[in-house]
């Protein structure tokens, strides 16, 4: 029998903006940028191709490209 691995589950788990928001900041270190909803809502209009078949956001896809992301713009969005 295949036993579940949480961490994978997490990481794939389809996420409202809201939801992926929450979990992105969690546990982040102190000096990283914090999401926002006006900041992930940019990132979608960036990237619309990751949202191309529903309106879902997963750790797994989005979590690395938002962090590479973000820094750049940052300061042209605050």
């Amino acid at each position: 029998m295949k036993t579940l691995d949480p961490v994978k589950e997490r990481s794939e788990k389809k996420l409202t903006l809201a939801d992926f928001k929450t979990s992105y900041n969690e546990n982040l270190p102190s000096r990283f940028p914090r999401a926002s909803k006006p900041f992930l809502r940019e990132f979608k209009k960036a990237y619309p191709a990751l949202f191309k078949d529903d309106d879902t956001w997963s750790l797994d896809q989005h979590r690395k490209k938002f962090m590479d992301w973000l820094p750049q713009h940052i300061k042209s969005l605050s």
